[in-house]
């Protein structure tokens, strides 16, 4: 199983970033994390980061994994395009985001991801990540 993990916008400033909001760990522990874990779940896993929307919609595109765990930031709640790219691959995937977006600004409630998403993870910081790894390779 190849797992494409998408991270969205400003998250490549993880750890110095509203650490209040985010925490302190950076973007490449995350990204260890998740490739260690995929690992031990027989799973290879690709990291990939932009801040440009375009980027990321033909980084989807290219359509050369088996599942998708992305988190979008703030693209959740403006990005109909990312949805659209997600949803014309057709091939499983599962939202995350560190914060609990449902305890933050009104903005923040809405995503464009979640209506097309096998499910959403958000607000257990670095471990939304893991879970939604493990919930992606759940048999």
């Amino acid at each position: 199983m190849r797992v494409l993990v998408v991270h969205g916008p400003n998250l490549n400033l993880l750890g110095t970033r509203e650490p209040e909001v985010y925490g302190t760990t950076t973007l490449a522990e995350i990204d260890q994390m998740l490739a260690e874990l995929g690992n031990e779940l027989g799973a290879s896993v690709e990291t990939f980061q932009s801040n440009h929307e375009g980027a990321i919609i033909d980084r989807i595109q290219r359509k050369d994994f088996d599942a998708l765990l992305i988190n979008p930031a703030a693209y959740t709640h403006t990005s109909v395009a990312i949805a659209d790219a997600i949803s014309a691959v057709g091939i499983p995937a599962v939202e995350v985001h560190l914060s609990n977006v449902f305890a933050r600004e009104p903005f923040r409630h809405r995503s464009f991801i979640a209506p097309i998403a096998k499910g959403s993870i958000c607000g257990f910081g670095k471990e939304s990540y893991a879970l939604g790894l493990r919930a992606l390779l759940a048999k």
